[in-house]
């Protein structure tokens, strides 16, 4: 049991360096809002865009981490969009708050080849903060230490950057998080202020014509800490059935492994959406599979969405990576 604390402590620990490098990724992209990987996203698609994502981690362990998060993005003209992302994450005693503003530009690189390049950029407001109030001694009495005192929080300010690349209906986006280096606290001397990370996501989506109503998308997602150089892949499969009202479901599946243990993955499990006249639904769970499987029952998410404001744009470069997306435009696949 001792062990088993220990590595708690430690994996704690890992997770604290983690968690300000990056919010929690797990699979809410895959919930139909590729918007909360990269900004290059804001604008794409004929709705303003609203998504509500609540995901908690390592159920039945106390403590474990926990984050809930509102995103909106939408087209302000035929090639550019806007996006809003806010955030709360807590992780033990450590607490998380924070808003991005994103800004994309779309370009048409060839119309005929439905080749498309996006830019974007997110500027982000973050504040960390340690719950020093839960901290008590072993006989329950509250711990008077001048050094763990006081409100322990800091408020940094960074930038997010990134690039899409579409062809017919493939996709390739990479995303630099967190250019700038973090405001570091005088007193601590092994918090990390190198926060850069490296994402990258790329996919395809198959039989998607006017004679299907049914769509296959391989996906990958793969994310690198430039500080120590961890990295980690997704590697994600969805099915889409549509109905003549352009309603549909999807069924999916997602696997998570560290690069250099590509046979011991982190995290297994299934998803399922639907959307049904604008409103969307999207629950996922990942199995745990490493140590910690015989203490917590994996990690759940559940997303909550409205499309709002249709409107069609004069720019293809503006429509998602779907032949549907499309069809009522004039614009069809070759």
């Amino acid at each position: 049991m001792k062990k088993f604390i220990l590595y708690i402590l430690l994996l704690a620990g890992i997770l604290g360096y983690g968690q300000e490098l990056n919010l929690p990724v797990w699979t809410q992209y895959l919930a139909d809002n590729d918007f909360v990987i990269s900004p290059t996203y804001a604008g794409i698609g004929d709705n303003l865009r609203v998504r509500a994502n609540g995901l908690t981690q390592w159920v039945g362990i106390k403590g474990a981490p926990d984050n809930q998060a509102l995103y909106a993005d939408f087209r302000i003209s035929d090639r550019t969009g806007v996006g809003l992302s806010l955030y709360n994450d807590k992780n033990g005693n450590t607490r998380q708050k924070g808003v991005k503003f994103s800004f994309a530009h779309h370009l048409t690189l060839d119309y005929t080849e439905k080749m498309f390049l996006s830019f974007g950029l997110s500027y982000n407001i973050n504040s960390f903060r340690i719950a020093v109030e839960n901290f008590e001694s072993i006989d329950g009495t509250p711990i008077v230490d001048p050094s763990i005192t006081g409100d322990r929080s800091k408020s940094n300010h960074n930038f997010d950057v990134g690039f899409l690349y579409r062809f017919n209906n493939t996709y390739f986006s990479l995303n630099a998080n967190n250019l700038l280096k973090k405001n570091l606290d005088d007193f601590t001397g092994f918090e990390p202020g190198d926060l850069l990370n490296f994402q990258i996501y790329s996919g395809i989506v198959l039989g998607s014509n006017e004679n299907s109503d049914i769509e296959y998308e391989p996906s990958v997602f793969y994310q690198l800490y430039w500080s120590d150089k961890r990295s980690s892949t997704d590697v994600n499969f969805k099915f889409r059935k549509y109905n003549r009202d352009e309603d549909y479901f999807w069924l999916g599946a997602s696997y998570r492994f560290l690069n250099d243990q590509f046979f011991t993955p982190l995290n297994i499990g299934p998803m399922v959406g639907i959307s049904k006249s604008k409103l969307y639904f999207a629950y996922s769970y990942q199995f745990t599979i490493n140590e910690l499987a015989g203490f917590n029952s994996g990690t759940h998410s559940i997303t909550l969405g409205i499309d709002l404001f249709q409107g069609a744009s004069n720019c293809a470069c503006t429509k998602g990576t779907s032949w549907r997306k499309y069809k009522n435009t004039g614009y069809n696949n070759k």
